[in-house]
Order: C-alpha cells, then sequence, then structure tokens
C-alpha cells in the first residue's frame, strides 16, 4: 500500500479489495455536494460522480459513496471532465441515521470513521437524553465513541453536568473542553494520529466548528456566535473531510438537533438497565408491568433514575433490530457494511490471501 492512502487511513482489506481491479484509481471521498464529489487519490483531487451501473444497482441510499468512503474511479485528473466512482469499497464503520421526512430509509453521514466526538454544550444547549442517543448510534456504528463537553465557561453547574455524563458514558471517555481557552484540545489531539478519522456530531451551536478550528490550526470552519436562548446556528450545511498536516482527517457534519434513528446498540449504552434486568424473574421482561422486576425495583431504590428508564425504553421502541433474532441481526449488518455474504467471504478471502 502506498503511504498516502495509509495515512489517510486505508486498511490493508481495503487496499487488497482495490488491487482486484488495477485499472482504477484508488481514492476518499472529501466532500459531497448533490451529485458531486470531490475526492483525494495518490495524484491529487478530482472532482466525480457515481456510474450509471453504480447507480442503477444501487437498492438504498447505503449503497451510494458518502464522505469518508474509500472509492475506486477511472480517471486521475479532471482534465477532461468529471472522473467517474465505479466501487465503494467496504467499510470498517459506517455512521447512520434515519434520512428526513416519514421514511424510514437509512441516510449514511460518515464512513470509516475511527473515533466519533460527541459534542454537547453544557449551557443552555445541554441535554443528556440526546446525548444517550447520539451515544447508542455511535457505538452501533462501529467507531470508538468519545464525550465531549463544550464550553465549560460558560456552565454554571459544569461539575454536575459532567459527573453526569461520565455516569452515563459507561467507561468511555469524557473530554472537558472550553475553545477560547483552548482547554480540553490536547486530549483531543491525541486521538487525531496520522491514518485516523475522527468525526464530529452534535447540534447547532455546541461549537464543534471551532474545536475543529483549533485542531486544524487555522479558521476553515465558519463560526458565529449562537442565537437568542442558546439556539444554535448552521453553520456547517454539508458533510465534509478536512486533513491533517500530519496525516489522518476530520469529519464535521451539520448540526442534528433530533438524531432518528436507524442503527443503534441500545443494550450497550445502557448497560446498566440490562445489568439490572439480570435479576428480573421473568428473561423476557419489558420493564413495565411485569411483576418482581429487579429494573423497576432499582428505580423504587434510587439506583436507577426514572428519566433513564424513560429513554431506555423510548430509544428501544425505535431501534430496527428490536425483535429480530441474532441471526438476522447479523445478517442485516454484513449487508451493509459489505454488500451481502458475497462480499464478506470475498474479504476474508483476499485478508487469508495475504497471510499465506
Amino acid at each position: 500500500m502506498n503511504e498516502k492512502m495509509k495515512q489517510l487511513g486505508c486498511t490493508e482489506a481495503q487496499f487488497l479489495v482495490a488491487m482486484e481491479e488495477p485499472r482504477f484509481h484508488l481514492g476518499r471521498i472529501l466532500t459531497q455536494q448533490s451529485k458531486t464529489y470531490e475526492i483525494i487519490l495518490e495524484e491529487g483531487r478530482i472532482h466525480a460522480e457515481v456510474s450509471g451501473k453504480l447507480r442503477y444497482e444501487a437498492k438504498t441510499l447505503v449503497d451510494f459513496p458518502v464522505v469518508g468512503d474509500f472509492v475506486l474511479v477511472d480517471r486521475e485528473t479532471s482534465e477532461e471532465g468529471r472522473a467517474v466512482i465505479h466501487r465503494v469499497l467496504p467499510r470498517k464503520s459506517l455512521f447512520l441515521r434515519k434520512a428526513s421526512g416519514k421514511t424510514t430509509e437509512a441516510q449514511p453521514v460518515a464512513a470509516n470513521v475511527d473515533t466519533l466526538f460527541l459534542c454537547m454544550a453544557l449551557n443552555e444547549n445541554y441535554n443528556v437524553r440526546r446525548l444517550e442517543r447520539y451515544f447508542a448510534v455511535a457505538l452501533e456504528s462501529g467507531a470508538k465513541p468519545v464525550f465531549v463537553l463544550t464550553k465549560k465557561d460558560l456552565a454554571e453547574d459544569a461539575l454536575k453536568k459532567v459527573q453526569e455524563v461520565e455516569e452515563m458514558a459507561m467507561g468511555h471517555p469524557v473530554v472537558v473542553t472550553s475553545a477560547l481557552r483552548e482547554e480540553g484540545v490536547e486530549a483531543l489531539k491525541a486521538y487525531t494520529k496520522a491514518g485516523e478519522t475522527c468525526a464530529f456530531l452534535g447540534s447547532s451551536g455546541v461549537g464543534k466548528s471551532t474545536l475543529m478550528n483549533v485542531l486544524l490550526g487555522e479558521n476553515v470552519m465558519e463560526t458565529k456566535d449562537v442565537g437568542f436562548q442558546d439556539k444554535g446556528r448552521h453553520t456547517t450545511t454539508h458533510r465534509a473531510m478536512h486533513l491533517l498536516s500530519h496525516g489522518g482527517a476530520l469529519i464535521d457534519t451539520p448540526g442534528m438537533r433530533e438524531l432518528g434513528l436507524v442503527e443503534a446498540d441500545v443494550d450497550t449504552a445502557f448497560s446498566d438497565v440490562e445489568n439490572f434486568a439480570k435479576g428480573c424473574k421473568f428473561s423476557d421482561c419489558t420493564h413495565k408491568e411485569e411483576p418482581h422486576c429487579a429494573v423497576k425495583e432499582a428505580v423504587s431504590s434510587g439506583a436507577l433514575s426514572m428519566q433513564r428508564l424513560r429513554s431506555y425504553h423510548k430509544l428501544k421502541e425505535e431501534a430496527p433490530y428490536e425483535g429480530l433474532s441474532a441471526r438476522e441481526i447479523d445478517k442485516k449488518k454484513v449487508q451493509r457494511m459489505f454488500g451481502g455474504k458475497k462480499g464478506m467471504k470475498r474479504l476474508k478471502d483476499q485478508v487469508k490471501k495475504k497471510n499465506l
């Protein structure tokens, strides 16, 4: 594998798949606007659009390229017009949200992310229930979640809120920041190594763009003061990946006050509830009306808050895997990440061949 693609985060397995079709050029998607993509190759940057075949064969939005994807394109320059994307390589992680409107279709937000920074401001924007939702989606995506609490300098009760998030985080890292004072920035830099991709997730106005500018060392992202009553303004209107000078990348996403679930690991995000559930009399207890429910007893004793249990029930009802068997869940995940069992088998065969 060439050094540039390695610094951009391409894995050995992805590179092996790319070598199956040497007539194409390997690149990574930096930005997406409508049907046009900006891609970085070893030779430089180009603009591209998906091939007619890829568009025809795509069954859902998940089958189309997204920011962070490694793709195969048919040319290395844009001198003769836009290049054409012929293939999306298997993803090591994929962050999804529910598409806008009444549809239940999944909308890909970013691919091949190593670390998801779950951002929440400690002032009036603070909402731990929303952060629980981000956490469940992050765990399912395949990326490592890191809680980033911003605007410490504007919060009077910051310590109480930080403790609440630390309890909810189940041992995952919690970084408290103040971009104006550059507090917590060094802790975030530890995740931005060469070959690593970090993405920012949070609602508008929490300071994602300001933190990105600090990490990038220049004012790449537009920033604005928050609006009336701390209602954030949308400074990021599309997804984009920015390259760090030492390697690695940062992905910013539009502000998401509401994050519709299409995939979420609710059980892991609420492992405290699941641990209490082990003491329930019935193995299929829903923790609502059943007798001898250890979860309800935990609420009564104060060991578990009623607000957290309500949030657990709400996300459980939204979670798309609820009611499916373990085999059915695994099948859906394989189809989403690798294009079905054949894609998974091809990837494993390539890795096995490399190791011989």
